[in-house]
């Protein structure tokens, strides 16, 4: 599959803070041209607009307005965002009113950071909405429970006749005004959801004399929307607690040295902030002063603190364990790590996957197909089967009811959510849903080497005296005073392999000599610590020097000679060592049935070493950025759905080639998260198996809660045609397979390996 660098999100199906619920009426706002927030989009919000189908009914009606750009949605805000022109905007709003929705503009003083509420207080309004909504509900059952009640017990004359349809009247006011107001909207406008099918279900009930039941299934159905609406939320909030793990206000040093507490929002670029033994992290820093140990488990995933001291990095969220740190802020608030996470999970919820949208395409079908049938059970099966008009009626009736698609149509948004949230837990930064259900399928994945497989640092693997009856210890003081004086990578290297056995002396005449190495004296011997090239040149260079030499080359090190005057006194090789979990992680992929394939730009002899130390049989070096993307179309051919995994900005093409790209240590870089389609935020390449695992079993509980909810309803629907169900019954059976199917997607949340 190809792909663009481009990251804008695709229309949205998100989880809904109810499914259709009458708990939520209209409020009637006057619309408004909305200033633009972020990207040019214009965001409204719809109080009306509960779930998943009204989602798709909205996005029916913007869909064919050509000067609509962008459409985003977010039903746990219920908001709407788009991009157009201005005569477009009106007529988009003119389209949403038109079937019944009332928009409100939100002007850009409204946009919240990632992850707040738009209200601009930060006050969950919706919850308090059902909240407010319970004794309501209970009242309404209990007028219901009154009604069947006099219905059972009492003895049938016109006065407790009266009563019991004056007190289902009462009980479908207290429980269905929203529901009603929305149905008939929708039947005006010629639409079957489920606020149109409840409306007829309950309105004909209550007209063919079934006065208790239709009251007891218009108390039910509100209070399971709101039961419903509460287990809903459990995938909002996984989400919206990432925002709790970064402190609102932070400890900043004033310009007088005196120390003062602020919020993180005034904090500028800059300061400086103080930070105690157990305090989180408020904002991205580079440490300045102190050492500790920061516990990053929170945005990178990792499982054992790390020691930071001066000039390391720290990001929002993670937690100083055991001393005072001082670091200087180098993003604000809205741009930190974590931020930037939260808005791309935020983003990810805004693209489909798959299965989401083949089971839009059929509950678009299914809704009005069953219509059809009810219709037809009222109308022909007193003929067919000899049922009086009121039994056909009663059952057409019961069959509306349970064809609500609301399990069917809220099962995959709650469990994609619930899998994107369980791999941000486990620092994977999955960009979309479609990213979360296609992973299953990888048959290959192509691995870059330098930063991905190895630490992306050269480091000190082997010291080695050349000349006999050397001390090892004059070597390594002589190598660490010169090469402490290097800014080159391998002359770091080096120093920082040495720092533990040695000490450094003061050099003279320190030298830079450009593509040879460096030279000093020190205790009035010179020296010089260089490349093969600059030995040679020397003539010190000897047979067993070159044989040395080969080996360590063929091994993919590289090495620097250390010699004096007489001659090489010892060599030094430096290597790119693989990470820690490179080899389970490789071993983790074959077993799964990927293929891994190393694709670099290092050279061949290099890149085997690295991949035989790595346990990977397919090596390609020398590649230059355009041919790693040649090798992944070949790949794609050869083996099928192929994934890349880069570091950066070098791998990009490759990155949008494959049919899912991996960045690896994504904390803290922007390219990384802009490139890639899933985020590695620790550099842990066992995170790629972690998420194929997490991919497969998001797919079978997304396939268990279809058939979950099919299944039921087939069941039902049997019942109700050729059995004794009843609507109540029907209400239980519907609501109980949306339960079912939201606690199921759930599960993935509890998982802390997502295996």
């Amino acid at each position: 599959m190809d792909k663009t660098l481009n990251t804008s999100p695709a229309p949205a199906d998100t989880p809904a803070a109810s499914c259709c619920g009458s708990a939520c009426g209209t409020v009637p706002l006057t619309p408004a041209p909305a200033q633009p927030t972020q990207a040019g989009l214009h965001r409204y919000r719809i109080a009306n607009m509960d779930c998943a189908s009204e989602e798709s009914e909205i996005r029916r009606a913007l869909e064919p307005i050509a000067g609509v750009t962008q459409l985003r949605f977010d039903l746990g805000l219920r908001t709407v965002s788009m991009a157009a022109e201005p005569a477009e905007l009106a007529a988009a709003i003119a389209a949403i009113e038109r079937i019944g929705y009332k928009p409100q503009a939100m002007d850009a003083s409204a946009a919240a950071p990632p992850g707040e509420h738009e209200e601009g207080d930060g006050h969950d309004h919706d919850h308090d909405h059902v909240e407010s909504g319970l004794p309501r509900l209970i009242g309404a059952l209990a007028v219901a429970v009154a009604a069947e009640a006099v219905a059972f017990f009492a003895p049938e004359t016109a006065l407790l006749k009266g009563v019991q349809m004056l007190l289902a009247a009462l009980a479908i006011f207290l429980a269905g005004f929203g529901t009603y107001q929305k149905g008939l909207l929708a039947l005006k406008a010629g639409r079957l959801n489920i606020n149109a099918l409840m409306t007829v279900a309950v309105t004909g009930a209550f007209v063919i004399g079934q006065w208790p039941e239709a009251a007891m299934v218009m108390a039910l159905y509100a209070i399971a929307e709101l039961i419903e609406a509460k287990a809903v939320d459990r995938a909002r909030n996984a989400i919206k607690s990432l925002l709790d793990l970064a402190p609102q206000d932070a400890e900043v040093q004033l310009a007088d040295g005196q120390w003062q507490r602020m919020r993180t929002s005034a904090v500028v670029v800059g300061a400086i902030v103080r930070l105690r033994p157990g305090e989180r992290v408020p904002l991205d820093g580079v440490v300045t002063a102190g050492n500790s140990a920061i516990d990053q488990a929170p945005v990178t995933g990792e499982s054992v603190p790390v020691d930071k001291t001066v000039g390391d990095d720290v990001f929002a969220g993670t937690i100083n364990q055991n001393a005072a740190l001082e670091f200087r802020v180098t993003a604000l608030a809205t741009d930190s790590t974590l931020a930037r996470i939260i808005h791309a999970v935020e983003e990810a919820q805004a693209t489909r996957a798959p299965t989401q949208r083949f089971v839009d395409r059929f509950a678009a079908i299914y809704t009005p197909g069953v219509f059809v049938l009810a219709l037809a059970v009222a109308l022909l099966m007193p003929w067919l089967m000899g049922w009086t008009w009121m039994q056909a009626i009663y059952k057409a009736l019961v069959l509306l009811v349970i064809a609500c698609p609301c399990a069917l149509v809220i099962s995959t948004p709650v469990t994609v959510v619930s899998g994107l949230a369980a791999a941000a837990r486990r620092g994977i930064l999955v960009k979309g849903g479609v990213y979360l259900e296609q992973a299953r399928s990888l048959k290959a994945v192509a691995l870059d080497k330098t930063g991905t497989i190895t630490e992306g640092k050269p480091k000190l693997v082997d010291v080695q005296i050349v000349r006999d009856g050397t001390d090892r210890a004059v070597v390594a003081r002589a190598a660490l005073s010169i090469a402490g004086r290097s800014d080159h990578p391998v002359s770091k290297a080096i120093a920082a392999g040495l720092t533990a056995e040695s000490s450094a002396g003061e050099v003279d005449g320190f030298e830079a000599v450009v593509g040879r190495g460096v030279q000093a004296r020190l205790d009035q011997m010179a020296y010089v610590l260089g490349n093969h090239r600059w030995i040679e040149e020397r003539g010190q260079c000897s047979p067993a020097i070159e044989a040395l030499l080969k080996q360590h080359e063929q091994s993919g090190r590289t090495v620097t000679l250390l010699a004096d005057e007489a001659g090489v006194l010892a060599l030094f090789a430096v290597a790119d060592t693989i990470k820690p979990s490179s080899r389970a992680a490789v071993a983790e992929l074959q077993a799964m049935g990927v293929t891994p394939v190393m694709l670099t730009g290092d050279n061949q002899a290099t890149a085997e070493a690295i991949a035989r130390e790595a346990g990977i049989e397919q090596v390609r070096g020398n590649l230059l950025p355009e041919d790693k993307l040649k090798a992944i179309s070949e790949m794609q051919t050869r083996y099928g759905p192929t994934a890349m995994t880069g570091d950066g900005i070098n791998d990009a093409p490759a990155l949008a080639k494959a049919d899912i790209g991996f960045a690896m240590g994504g904390a803290g870089t922007h390219t990384a998260m802009e490139a890639a389609d899933v985020v590695v935020m620790n550099d842990d390449l066992q995170r790629l198996p972690e998420t194929i695992r997490l991919s497969r079993r998001t797919h079978a509980v997304l396939w268990q809660n279809i058939s979950l909810a099919l299944g039921i309803k087939a069941i039902f629907l049997v019942a109700a045609v050729f059995g004794n169900a009843s609507m109540w019954m029907a209400v239980f059976a519907d609501m109980g397979a949306s339960l079912l199917v939201v606690f199921n997607g759930l599960r993935l949340l509890r998982s802390k390996e997502s295996s």
